[in-house]
């Protein structure tokens, strides 16, 4: 009986330092294999879709960041407006005036208008919506 108990007592004693052994063979190992590389993709407006403006709203966008970014905001066409507002006073983005506005705030709002809002989980029907 004497020898089971100083079984137990090494089993148990040893046991924290295999795991730690374990999760730094495993921590090793993840840090040794290699890491996927970002391989940045070029863009042009011919990826985007077709409709009167999109060169111009490509060309105006694209300058500072990915069309990407704004490809997926989905916005009214009064926040759109308010997003090239905020794009030239905060951020440089010369002004954008008359039919050159006009044409790229029509392409942004036919082409990105609101996305729909999609069900989230469960709905409290007590809440007045």
């Amino acid at each position: 009986m004497q020898k089971n108990k100083r079984t137990a007592f090494a089993v148990r004693s040893l046991f924290p330092i295999l795991l730690l052994t374990l999760a730094f063979a495993g921590v090793q190992s993840f840090a040794q294999q290699p890491q996927p590389q970002f391989v940045p993709q070029a863009e042009d407006p011919d990826s985007y879709p077709d409709a009167p403006g999109r060169d111009d709203a490509f060309y105006a966008c694209a300058g500072c960041h990915a069309f990407r970014l704004v490809a997926n905001q989905g916005l009214t066409r009064e926040r759109w407006d308010e997003t090239i507002n905020l794009m030239s006073e905060r951020h440089g983005m010369p002004k954008l005036e008359g039919k050159d506005r006009e044409l790229i705030l029509n392409y942004l709002a036919k082409t990105y208008p609101p996305k729909a809002e999609q069900n989230r989980g469960f709905q409290n029907p007590f809440l007045k919506q």
